[in-house]
This record gives structure tokens, C-alpha cells and sequence, in this order.
């Protein structure tokens, strides 16, 4: 089974920039998206052989995710079950039969961690909610999570540290995920890996120098770790500030 994750910025501008060819030319099994920034009926996008499930912001032109799948699924839950978490359309949940798959957009904490207490307040409520999930289920977490892992994953760390994607707050809640029996699939197949980001700043050139972070992932359960058979950034594909990010499993 072939997934992929990938954070448009705005999935109105992104498909003036080529996101149905891409979807086509990835040809996955499940395609995940976030900051669609729509609300109901702003766009009208579908793909033969696949059902759409998608979860909208309260505020217009914000935040947004939306699945893609050939599969149809046992369930869809939309949000995290916390009532102070559910109206920024961040997470759509598919129930499959052999697991569940979460497609997430983690609250950036802004510029001087602004908002730092309240995302450190979601990634609590947010790791409560896909452990519960784990014990009925292997569970795959893919989206932007809004934090470099270490320092091999953002340029310039030391720079870097303290402000928001790479504070001690954010990084600790993130290990603290891991550490409850989930993994890094990317960073699992491909450890020593450098220069290996997700995400650019639109200044300063930064992506044609390759100046960036890898704050987009796919966490799975433990258990999958005999069915993982790749995990990928594809760099080479432009239309938004991130690219996107691929998993493989085994049927």
C-alpha cells in the first residue's frame, strides 16, 4: 500500500499548480493533505476510484485536511474528541480494517511561541488520542507536525533552537509520541540521511539552496515495522512550501 502526505498551503493555489498531476503521477492508495484553508464547497475535486473525507476550519481560509482514498473505510472520525481541539479542522481519522490511519496538521506555536502553551496543551490531548486508538489498532500518524526532530534535520540548529518547529517544548512532546511506541519511518530507513527536508521559506531562496527542515512524517505503531517497506521525500515535486512525503507498506 502506497500513502502519501503532503501540506499544500492552500489547496486552491496548489492545484493552479499542478496538484492533480501530482496526485495522478504519485498514483497512492491514500493521499493525505493539510492547510487546505477551503471551507465546504469552495472547490469541487475528485478522482475516479477514490472517496474524499475532509474536515474545514471554523475560520474561513485556515488550517484544513482532507483524505484521498481508493479504500473505502470502516469508520471516519474527524478531529481528536476534545471540544478545545476541534475547530481547526487538523485531523481526519479513516478506520480500515487492519488499521487506522491519521492525517494530522499539528497548531504552529508562531513566532516567539506565541502560542507554545496551547500547542504543548494539543500534543498532550493529541497523543492521548492516537494511544487510544493504538490499542484497538496498528496506527499510522502522517502531516505536518510542525517540528524538526534534531538537529540533522533542520538547517542551521543551532541558529534555530528555542524558536518555533525547533523549541524544547516542541521536540520533547514529539519524542514523548515516539517513546509511546511509535516510528519515524523516514528517519528509521534512513538514519545518516542529510539534507533531507520537507518544508522551505519562501525567502531568501531557500529552496533552491536547499535550506530546510523535515517537519513532515509518517509515524507508525511498532508492530507495522514487518510491513514497512519505504519511506520517501520527494523534493523534486514543487506547488507548495513542503513536498511530499511518501510510505510504503506491505498489503
Amino acid at each position: 500500500m502506497k500513502f502519501i502526505s503532503w501540506n499544500v498551503n492552500g489547496l486552491r493555489a496548489c492545484c493552479g499548480k499542478g496538484f492533480k498531476d501530482v496526485f495522478k503521477e504519485l498514483d497512492a492508495d491514500f493521499f493525505c493533505i493539510q492547510e487546505t484553508k477551503l471551507q465546504e464547497g469552495q472547490i469541487d475535486l475528485s478522482f475516479d476510484g477514490y472517496d474524499s473525507y475532509w474536515n474545514y476550519a471554523d475560520k474561513k481560509g485556515y488550517s484544513g485536511t482532507a483524505i484521498f482514498t481508493r479504500i473505502e473505510p470502516v469508520s471516519v472520525r474527524y478531529g481528536i474528541g476534545v471540544e478545545e481541539h476541534n475547530h481547526e479542522g487538523r485531523v481526519v481519522t479513516l478506520e480500515m480494517a487492519g488499521f487506522y490511519l491519521v492525517n494530522v496538521y499539528t497548531p504552529n506555536s508562531q513566532e516567539g511561541l506565541k502560542r507554545i502553551d496551547y500547542r504543548v496543551a494539543w500534543e498532550r490531548s493529541f497523543r492521548e488520542y492516537v494511544m487510544s486508538l493504538d490499542k484497538e489498532k496498528p496506527v499510522i500518524v502522517c502531516g505536518d507536525l510542525n517540528v524538526a526532530r534534531s538537529d540533522i534535520d533542520l538547517v542551521n540548529p543551532d541558529r534555530n533552537r528555542g524558536s518555533a518547529g525547533y523549541s524544547d517544548e516542541e521536540r520533547r512532546e514529539l519524542e514523548l509520541l515516539l517513546q509511546a511506541g511509535f516510528v519515524d519511518t523516514f528517519r528509521y530507513l534512513h538514519p545518516d540521511a542529510t539534507g533531507a527536508y520537507t518544508w522551505w521559506s519562501y525567502f531568501y531562496k531557500a529552496r533552491q539552496r536547499n535550506a530546510g527542515w523535515r517537519i513532515d512524517y509518517f509515524l507508525i505503531s511498532e508492530r507495522l515495522l514487518p510491513r514497512l517497506e519505504g519511506a520517501a521525500i520527494h523534493s523534486e515535486i514543487h506547488g507548495a512550501d513542503h513536498c511530499p512525503v511518501e510510505l510504503l507498506l506491505t498489503d
